[in-house]
């Protein structure tokens, strides 16, 4: 493989640690319809919001169980995982360890799925690149060995109508730097320069931005920061059928939300287990 495929988002995951229990609720009150809480193999537990192309994960542990997952314990809460796909991820995990950037071995995993014939095993291979080159974070691919019980029908219809993460943010006092990784980690040209200075890197039905934290902080208002100048995932848009639905459900549902000058609707971090969330319209997206 001596070019990665196209990058295409496959999940993003939001650290919530103990906290799973009200996480959920906070995100079904946003009108997210999150499957039941799954258990890993790890001893992490999580509960999924599923989309078009990709999903969203809280992704936590429960009290009294042990996990092996430093990825969780020690990283800061909020967005904390960028996921791409990939269905060769040996061949992958090469491949990137030919261009000289390193990598981690691939590791398998796997949790059961109850459907109503019975428990099945959701399984995958994912392949990170090293800890030491994603501050605050992790980058990595994940191969899904049993998609369709991931990407099921009846998980994919959310009362806020979201369909797709349009949009992963990351902010870094030198986006510039930031971007210059994913350059590397998917070839030359990749990554796109915006009108207004920041990168974007196309990743399927979505994209992630690299911009500066005063840029985010205008786009999301106040965000998680870091004090030592390094990269920091902050924020995500999702794609919605209907602005005006959603505000009528998030004004039922007792939802903190402001209104951009562009129309799209915004959550503060503080509601949404510290990630910044904009909902965009289809067209708008």
């Amino acid at each position: 493989m001596s070019r990665l495929p196209a990058p295409v988002l496959d999940h993003a995951v939001v650290n919530v640690k103990d906290q799973l229990d009200q996480a959920s609720v906070a995100y079904r009150k946003l009108g997210f319809a999150l499957t039941e809480r799954g258990h890993h193999s790890l001893g992490s537990s999580n509960h999924l919001a599923i989309f078009g192309e990709n999903y969203l994960e809280l992704l936590g542990f429960e009290h009294g169980k042990s996990t092996n997952r430093p990825d969780i314990v020690n990283a800061p809460p909020g967005l904390s995982g960028l996921a791409f796909k990939t269905d060769d991820s040996l061949a992958l995990h090469d491949a990137i360890a030919a261009r000289g950037i390193a990598v981690e071995p691939p590791a398998e995993f796997f949790r059961p799925v109850q459907l109503p014939g019975g428990a099945q095993h959701a399984r995958f291979r994912t392949v990170h690149l090293a800890a030491e080159l994603v501050r605050n974070g992790r980058t990595f691919f994940c191969h899904h060995f049993t998609p369709q019980l991931v990407w099921r029908d009846e998980d994919r219809q959310h009362p806020n109508g979201v369909t797709d993460i349009a949009r992963f943010v990351v902010a870094s006092p030198t986006p510039h730097e930031v971007a210059n990784l994913y350059e590397r980690l998917f070839g030359p040209g990749i990554v796109e320069r915006t009108r207004d200075g920041h990168y974007r890197l196309p990743a399927g039905r979505a994209q992630v931005e690299f911009v500066t934290p005063a840029e985010a902080e205008h786009r999301y208002g106040a965000l998680a920061a870091t004090q030592d100048g390094s990269e920091r995932y902050v924020a995500l848009d999702l794609r919605v059928k209907s602005l005006d639905a959603l505000r009528t459900l998030f004004e039922r549902n007792g939802v903190v939300f402001s209104t951009a000058a562009d129309g799209s609707l915004r959550v503060a971090a503080d509601e949404a287990a510290g990630v910044a969330l904009r909902f965009v319209e289809d067209a708008a997206a």
